[in-house]
């Protein structure tokens, strides 16, 4: 599963991005963003998101607002 995670590299500039978007900064977000990548690479519910990713109804709630 490594290649379906973020790189530390990319994760930096990402969270830059995201927070200058006024998302806000919790301490899960990296996982969070990672769990719905991984969502949409695969296609699976969030339900059937693997345990590495902690427990599906947690991210489902920690998913932030994305701007429009």
């Amino acid at each position: 599963m490594p290649r379906l995670l973020l790189s530390d590299e990319f994760w930096s500039k990402l969270e830059k991005i995201l927070l200058q978007h006024a998302i806000y900064h919790k301490p899960n977000l990296r996982r969070t963003v990672e769990s719905m990548l991984y969502r949409m690479r695969v296609g699976c519910r969030w339900r059937d998101l693997p345990n590495t990713f902690g427990d599906w109804s947690s991210i489902y709630t920690d998913q932030p607002a994305l701007p429009k």
